[in-house]
């Protein structure tokens, strides 16, 4: 892995007590909050591996709690987002999954309201740093930890196109991009991370270009 600075390393600020379990925890579940796009009413977690044996003692389970919260990971309150989490009325349900996973610290947030649900995989790299690596059945890497734009559109030609062409006109620029899609001609995820929050009135903008579906953001 490759870090860029001795802050890396450490390890971000954070409500201890571990950056890998906690820390990394709390981005997966902001992730998903953010993905989704607001508060969600219920949750089931599923814990892989050291996660579903470890989620209590290493503090995993307030963590995600508060990233569905909102919470950043050096906010104090992360420590109480079980009990805030029951008295914003979100349902949170963890599973012990005993099948295998590629990584160690890996879970799977299921989240939704009454109208609609969202299902994310995400896995803690360690110091903090996070991949998500499935959205809605998509196979992804996104790191969570730079701003980016998640794309549904229609597998057609022109589609990238329109929406590269409105973020140059806007000046932002693409740090990591990937497409992926279940067939041919079908429904295709569009991942593309950025090196600065993007607007709320490019996204506009964005959900106005050829074959888009549907627009989400993750902010920094």
């Amino acid at each position: 892995m490759k870090y860029n600075s001795v802050f890396d390393i450490i390890g971000p600020v954070m409500v201890g007590p571990s950056s890998s379990h906690t820390a990394g925890a709390a981005r997966i579940g902001k992730a998903a909050r953010n993905l989704f796009g607001k508060q969600p009413t219920w949750a089931k977690i599923y814990l892989y591996e050291s996660f579903a044996k470890t989620y209590k003692g290493h503090g995993t389970d307030f963590a995600l709690a508060g990233g569905l919260l909102g919470l950043e990971t050096d906010d104090p309150e992360i420590s109480k987002s079980l009990d805030t989490a029951k008295e914003k009325g979100l349902e949170i349900e963890f599973i012990e999954d005993s099948a295998s996973a590629d990584h160690p610290n890996t879970a799977r947030l299921v989240i939704g309201d009454d109208s609609e649900q969202l299902e994310l995989v995400g896995i803690s790299i360690g110091g903090g740093k996070v991949e998500i690596t499935e959205l809605n059945g998509f196979a992804l890497r996104l790191s969570g930890n730079h701003p980016a734009i998640l794309i549904m559109h229609s597998d057609r030609f022109g589609a990238i196109a329109s929406v590269t062409k409105i973020l140059a006109k806007h000046e932002i620029n693409i740090g990591h991009m990937e497409v992926n899609r279940k067939d041919v001609g079908k429904e295709a995820l569009m991942v593309i991370e950025v090196d600065q929050n993007v607007e709320d009135t490019i996204l506009k903008e964005l959900e106005s270009a050829d074959h888009i579906i549907q627009i989400s953001k993750i902010v920094s």
